[in-house]
C-alpha cells in the first residue's frame, strides 16, 4: 500500500511540474519577446526539457524507493528517463 501511495504522489509531482513548465516556457518566452516560429521552437525545446525534468525527477524517486545506488541507480535511472522519453 505504501508503495502504490508513494507512486501516486510522484505521478502528481511529475504532472504539476509538466503543467508549470507549460506556464513557465511562455513567460520566459514573453520575457525574451519571441514570436513566430522562433517562439514556436522556443517552447517546443523548453516543454521536452520540462517533461525530461520531470521524468528524471520520478525516476530518481523510483530507484530510491527500491533503494538502488551508485552504477545499479545510474543505470535505472538512465534508462526509465530513456524509456518516458519515448513515448
Amino acid at each position: 500500500m505504501r508503495k502504490f501511495v508513494m507512486i501516486a504522489l510522484l505521478a502528481l509531482a511529475s504532472a504539476n511540474v509538466a503543467f508549470a513548465g507549460d506556464a513557465a516556457c511562455d513567460a520566459k518566452a514573453a520575457e525574451k519577446k519571441l514570436a513566430g516560429a522562433a517562439k514556436a521552437s522556443f517552447l517546443k525545446k523548453c516543454e521536452k526539457d520540462a517533461m525530461m525534468a520531470a521524468a528524471q525527477s520520478s525516476c530518481e524517486g523510483k530507484a530510491a524507493e527500491k533503494k538502488l545506488a551508485g552504477a545499479a541507480k545510474a543505470s535505472f535511472v538512465k534508462k526509465c528517463v530513456k524509456d518516458a522519453g519515448a513515448k
